[in-house]
């Protein structure tokens, strides 16, 4: 009996390491290889397939807006098969969005690419986090994210790598083919080991005890900071290898600096959890933000590669955090229907994502490179800091009347 029962949890514990794994790999696919490869591979696009500035800030902005597009799309579907069948059709689109990159030369074609591989990183960010979720509690685990959303992190590092080890040896157009190839080993596992859905109903025992509404002004506040959060975040995931690139020590180098961005990223919701529990969590916000502020001042400051690399590390350590802390900020909050929320937030940050890329190529084409943009990003993040202080001083306001 005993036996039987040890062999039952371990089948379980088995089963659950499968689906958290198959969430992973769907995050690399759409996430790292499919979204964030393109950032590594811009300056070698530039280089070698002549593309300017201004395309390259098009193409970013356009890949958001494909992200934005399938995020209105998830928030307007409930019924768990239909998202599952969207998770599956965002992993082929993946996979085909990459590889067809090194199809073509024409740059509405890649535009046309960009935008469906935004499209796609919905599957890996928003679908695969909710269908792990719901598989999670049906089957009694806690239900946590920490773990899958490591894959952010990873699919970052994964593309520099790929990226790097190819860069020698296989033109441009090779090598967006090459990560194609290398999106078909995660989206196996991102197919078949994720279950298909089952509805279930929550019970009253199970609702998280909730924290009061938020005023109006707080909410207007919280949207404002995660604006600015998402033009911080947008143009250091863009250009950081591009900006990185041009000092002579890191020549050559500008996949293994998104390397560094990714590992830095992998454990940092973790580490923002423990700061949040210990400060609380708008503080730990705020802190998050300057640290930012500082990774991107640092490029227009020095030329010091050895400050320009932390400056990657400090980039890698908070955007996830970023994200992170927010959502769950927000979700406490509104716990009886946070996906609507969340979907506020979600248009802010993405905005921001649509506008600022193409910001910088303007700043970039005009004065020949991006410290421009860098400025007008990091007084942008100072700001947000300035509006979460007065979401601090709306709560103590709202509390003591």
């Amino acid at each position: 009996m005993n036996i039987a029962v040890t062999t039952v949890t371990k089948a379980g514990r088995d089963e659950r390491h499968r689906v958290i794994f198959a969430g992973i790999c769907a995050l690399i696919l759409t996430v790292g290889l499919a979204r964030f490869a393109y950032t590594p591979m811009l300056p070698i696009m530039r280089d070698q397939a002549g593309l300017s500035h201004l395309a390259g800030g098009w193409l970013a902005t356009i890949n958001y807006a494909g992200y934005m597009s399938g995020a209105l799309l998830a928030a307007s579907i409930s019924d768990l098969g239909r998202k599952f069948v969207l998770y599956r059709i965002g992993l082929v689109i993946g996979v085909l969005s990459t590889a067809a990159m090194g199809l073509t030369d024409n740059v509405l074609l890649w535009a046309g690419l960009r935008f469906v591989a935004g499209f796609s990183s919905t599957g890996g960010l928003l679908l695969a986090s909710g269908l792990v979720l719901n598989w999670l509690i049906r089957q009694g685990h806690r239900p946590e994210l920490g773990l899958h959303f490591m894959g952010i992190g990873l699919g970052i590092a994964v593309s520099g790598i790929a990226v790097g080890a190819m860069a020698d040896w296989l033109t441009w157009d090779r090598q967006w083919l090459g990560l194609g190839a290398l999106g078909l080993a995660f989206f196996l596992p991102a197919w078949f080991w994720l279950p298909a859905p089952v509805s279930m109903q929550a019970s009253a025992g199970q609702v998280a005890p909730a924290l009061a509404a938020p005023t109006q002004r707080w909410m207007w506040l919280m949207i404002a900071s995660y604006f600015c959060a998402g033009f911080g975040f947008v143009i250091s995931a863009t250009f950081i290898v591009a900006i990185l690139v041009k000092l002579p020590l890191l020549a050559g180098k500008g996949s293994w600096v998104w390397v560094i961005v990714g590992l830095a990223a992998a454990p940092s919701g973790f580490v923002w959890d423990r700061v949040a529990h210990a400060l609380g969590r708008i503080r730990a916000l705020m802190i998050a933000y300057g640290l930012q502020v500082i990774s991107i001042a640092l490029p227009v400051l020095t030329d010091s590669p050895a400050l320009n690399v932390l400056g990657a590390l400090l980039f890698g350590a908070t955007f996830v955090g970023i994200v992170s802390l927010t959502l769950t900020i927000v979700g406490r909050h509104f716990p009886a229907n946070p996906a609507k929320a969340m979907a506020k937030m979600t248009l802010s940050y993405g905005v921001a994502q649509i506008v600022a890329p193409a910001m910088a190529g303007y700043i970039a084409t005009a004065t020949g490179n991006y410290h421009g943009a860098l400025i007008v990003t990091a007084v942008i993040m100072v700001a947000g800091m300035g509006l979460l202080q007065a979401l601090i001083r709306e709560e103590r306001r709202a509390a003591h009347p």
